[in-house]
């Protein structure tokens, strides 16, 4: 290994901050080589780094070198591919063979070369295309020749450049005596009648010497190995091999086992070898395409077929595409919800939390809560109680009296202001509908004769919103023809019914949010004679357990205007 590791420094900043970035690296004592994988550094900066380091004997691999690779030892940036082809290229022990490229996809092509047609890679290096690179060939060749480890060096030049001349040179002169192997690509350029430019900066012949068939021709001239073409570069450096070989220069050895390297997971997953365990399920929405998809169906389609938010909602929440009568009902659902004053629980507290200057989120959500049993979350309730009633077999009345005996309220039915003389719209409306375009109505008509005996006690316990839209969903459910028996009960035990009331709702609480904001309405707070105040003297006196001593604490009682002072014997 030529430099300690601790003498390497290895940067891929970003194009403006390489010069600035090397030369402040350079002013260590222990930096002797940096490596610079940036593409498209200015001309002029290239030349002046490459001042600056040879004043300060410092080698530059790059700009936009790919990196460089030592088997056993290290590797800089990507040179070498990923796990799997730096295993087939037997990349993880060390060869004879060292290498020297300009191209970073060809010196990868280099490993594959070097490892079926000699023991392996020593140590490769790609010093990158450009016209001004911070190290040569003829650097890194001389270096080679003064490491014993290696025994064999390859060449794999370009066209464009004179840089192989010195090459050639410094084999004639014998400053270079292994057997070096090489070839410069680009000789196609001959084919073309004009100039070409190849994929480097620096490949690019402007005149005949520059050529790469002239820079072979040299090269063969000066004694180095050059094939007639680089399909045969394989066959030439294994002849090479195999003469070192013969001759004891290089030894062979038994081939370790491969190491056991994990594929990359990238590039595993890509080619469906492995799958992730994924952290959600999703079955309603896929984003991953050109564009996302409903339930399967594309985002364009449900705007084109307009299938109104109905459908959307039939999509997410169902999976499926409903018949255009659910869509409607769905539709009118969330429109008879949306609002009902703000007197209501959820409005109350949505007016209260945006007075007291909350956003809009925060005075939603505390609408929400007050969503239950008790207020506008009894749809699934409802729909539970009236459809396990029938499909128990009970009679309406049956099921009032069983209901009345284990003294629960029947879920859907009562109403605080409608009655059987004061029928409410909203409800009618649904049993219209419902009636009218729905193929089964079993449930609807159930919970219809309970109302008729309900409303015989009591005229106000009529079939609320709650309860018809419940059922209505029920005969949805069950005679649609989307969706199995199993799968009816399931979407209503989930608490999907509910939801269509915290959607619709959801609309009228943001009303009522933003009509505070508009209106510039200040903090809320209750009026003290709105609320009974009840020591605690006068609650035992209404509830009948005092001692008919009520001042016997010392305290003072205030009623209305009368103060009357306790313990004084008065």
């Amino acid at each position: 290994m030529p430099f300690p590791i601790e003498e390497w420094y290895y940067e891929v900043p970003v194009i403006t901050r390489v010069y600035v970035t090397s030369i402040f690296i350079a002013t260590f004592a222990c930096i002797k080589t940096i490596s610079i994988i940036a593409e498209g550094v200015p001309e002029k900066r290239a030349r002046e780094l490459l001042w600056e380091a040879k004043e300060k004997k410092i080698l530059i691999i790059g700009p936009a070198t790919v990196g460089g690779i030592k088997p056993g030892c290290y590797k800089i940036g990507n040179t070498g591919g990923m796990m799997d082809n730096i295993v087939a290229s037997k990349l993880y022990r060390p060869g004879s063979v060292a290498y020297v490229s300009k191209s970073g996809g060809m010196s990868n092509e280099l490993n594959n070369i070097i490892s079926r047609a000699s023991d392996g890679v020593y140590e490769g290096v790609a010093i990158g295309g450009d016209r001004y690179p911070g190290s040569t060939f003829v650097d890194h060749m001389l270096r080679y020749q003064d490491d014993p480890s290696a025994k064999i060096l390859v060449v794999l030049g370009e066209v464009g450049g004179d840089e192989e001349y010195l090459i050639a040179k410094a084999v004639k002169e014998g400053r270079i005596t292994k057997p070096v192997v090489a070839w410069c690509i680009g000789t196609c350029a001959k084919m073309f009648t004009t100039d070409v430019q190849f994929g480097h900066a620096g490949s690019l012949a402007n005149s005949a010497r520059e050529t790469a068939e002239a820079k072979n021709l040299a090269l063969r001239a000066a004694g180095v190995i050059v094939p007639e073409t680089f399909e045969e570069l394989p066959e030439a450096l294994e002849k090479v091999y195999l003469s070192l070989v013969e001759n004891g220069t290089i030894a062979p050895f038994t081939e370790p086992p491969a190491p056991k390297i994990p594929i990359d997971y990238s590039w595993a997953q890509e080619l469906g070898l492995i799958r992730k365990p994924a952290s959600f399920i999703s079955t309603i929405c896929d984003d991953r395409g050109q564009e996302l998809l409903y339930a399967g169906m594309a985002i364009t389609e449900v705007l084109k077929e307009e299938i109104g938010i109905g459908g959307v909602l039939s999509l997410l929440w169902f999976k499926r595409r409903l018949p255009n009568y659910a869509a409607k009902l769905i539709e009118m659902v969330l429109m008879l919800t949306a609002d009902h004053g703000p007197a209501v629980s959820g409005a109350h507290n949505t007016i209260v939390t945006a007075r007291a200057g909350k956003d809009m989120i925060s005075s939603l959500t505390a609408g929400l809560l007050t969503i239950g049993d008790r207020f506008g979350g009894a749809l699934d309730g409802a729909a539970q109680a009236f459809s396990a009633a029938y499909d128990s077999n009970l009679t309406p009345q049956e099921f009032v009296d069983s209901m009345r005996k284990k003294h629960e309220l029947i879920l859907g039915i009562g109403h605080k202001i409608k009655s059987r003389t004061n029928p409410d719209l909203r409800v009618q409306m649904v049993k219209d509908f419902v009636l009218a375009n729905f193929p089964n109505c079993d449930i609807l008509k159930y919970a219809i004769e309970v109302e008729k005996i309900t409303t015989s006690k009591k005229d106000n316990l009529i079939l609320n919103v709650d309860g018809v839209v419940g059922v209505a969903f029920v005969d949805l459910f069950r005679g649609c023809g989307a969706f199995s028996r199993e799968e009816a009960e399931e979407y209503i035990k989930i608490g999907t019914l509910n939801g269509f009331f915290v959607l619709g709702r959801s609309i009228g609480f943001i009303g009522h949010y933003l009509d505070q904001k508009r209106l510039k309405q200040g903090l809320y707070r209750h009026p003290w004679d709105d609320i009974s105040y009840l020591t605690p003297e006068q609650e035992a006196m209404m509830t009948g357990t005092g001692s008919g001593a009520i001042g016997s604490g010392g305290r003072t009682l205030a009623a209305g205007a009368l103060v009357v002072e306790h313990g004084t014997g008065a």
